[in-house]
């Protein structure tokens, strides 16, 4: 009796159909962590409508609604990310354009449960805590990925400032409001000390490297937010005085707020993409900082100066929003799942194509990362 062994054979080229048993894939789209960024700027656009509060009296409604709006997307999106397996979330983990998209997931919820509290201090302060470990922990895990070296500097984005520049200071924000002021110490300490390690960096290769890819220009603005997120994270650890520190940081924000003055017309030359959602959180935390010293200083035009502030805000977000709606009728916001073969649902080898010839890449997509690539087909 002959026992016959089969064993599975992998394509020999390009095209050839692969017979050997695959895992079941997961049927929903395919979501990137930078499109976390979306509800980030929705909370954004929160926290700048709460501080506008004491200056032109608005409801507390308003960021009330904005938060459970957030609250809901954040929700599905996670869902979706989640779903899609431990081995698609490991791959955005370790790649080196992805990876420090992935805890603005993380970034949120903080936010989200920093306004609850003000309606339910206990559940509150329990997900603040929860979700401040879980970001220093993808911070800490992050930073010991890119200390194993290999990264091309190139592949070295603004983005490298969230997971701990901005995670640190968002939690020291949201350590504060819930009453828990040496945890919110330390946090602070954590966002400060990366932003001036990180940020040097940051700099040295947006200043003497190639420009970035257009996909990822939209960046730039979180040179913008974490000065701002500091000045708001300052105020909720110090207290709301004007003291050097305070002014420093602040002197710091006026600054970067004169170069995106100066980026306007390369902002300008960009199609329309998902990554256009780092400007919303980057703008809104700045806001929110304008909006405290206005509250401080109370400057003569004070209420004109923070209608201009909030009504500017809210109208770039919805101006996103909008296109952003756009694209999903159009079922461009997410990327095309590519198959083995290196086609996408249409069949085409456009996406890969795009890659080789490094040209401009479609609205949907975040990075040309040959790794990511390798991953998005082979997952």
């Amino acid at each position: 009796m002959r026992t016959t062994v089969r064993q599975n054979r992998a394509p020999t080229q390009i095209g050839e159909e692969d017979k050997s048993p695959r895992r079941p894939r997961f049927p929903g789209p395919r979501v990137p962590p930078h499109l976390f960024a979306i509800p980030l700027g929705i909370a954004g656009l929160a926290q700048a409508w709460h501080a506008a509060g004491p200056l032109l009296g608005t409801p507390q409604a308003v960021p009330d609604a904005l938060n459970i709006l957030d609250a809901v997307l954040w929700l599905v999106l996670v869902g979706i990310y989640l779903a899609q397996g431990p081995r698609i979330m490991l791959a955005d983990l370790r790649d080196p354009v992805l990876s420090p998209f992935v805890p603005n997931s993380a970034l949120t919820a903080m936010i989200l449960a920093a306004a609850l509290a003000a309606e339910t201090l206990a559940a509150g302060r329990v997900l603040v805590v929860v979700f401040l470990a879980v970001t220093v922990v993808l911070g800490g895990w992050l930073t010991g990925e890119w200390l194993t070296g290999g990264i091309d500097p190139d592949s070295v984005h603004p983005g490298y400032l969230l997971p701990t520049a901005a995670g640190g200071l968002i939690g020291a924000n949201a350590a504060a409001q819930v009453h828990l002021h040496t945890l919110a110490e330390a946090s602070f300490g954590i966002g400060i000390v990366c932003w001036a390690m990180l940020g040097s960096v940051i700099l040295n290769r947006l200043i003497t490297r190639p420009r970035l890819p257009a996909a990822l220009v939209p960046t730039m603005a979180i040179e913008l937010g974490i000065p701002g997120v500091a000045g708001t994270a300052y105020f909720a650890v110090a207290g709301r005085t004007a003291s050097f520190v305070a002014y420093a940081i602040g002197g710091y924000a006026v600054l970067m707020v004169l170069v995106q003055l100066r980026l306007i017309p390369v902002y300008r030359g960009l199609s329309f993409a998902p990554g256009f959602w780092s400007f919303t959180f980057a703008y809104a935390a700045a806001a929110s900082d304008a909006l405290g010293w206005l509250e401080l200083k109370k400057p003569p035009a004070t209420t004109a100066y923070a209608i201009a502030v909030i009504a500017l805000l809210t109208t770039l977000v919805l101006w996103i929003a909008y296109r952003t709606s756009i694209l999903v009728i159009r079922r461009q916001l997410f990327p095309p799942r590519v198959t083995p073969s290196g086609r996408d649902a249409s069949g085409s080898h456009a996406l890969l194509s795009q890659w080789r010839k490094g040209i401009r890449c479609r609205p949907h997509d975040l990075t040309g990362s040959p790794r990511t690539r390798r991953r998005w087909m082979n997952a």
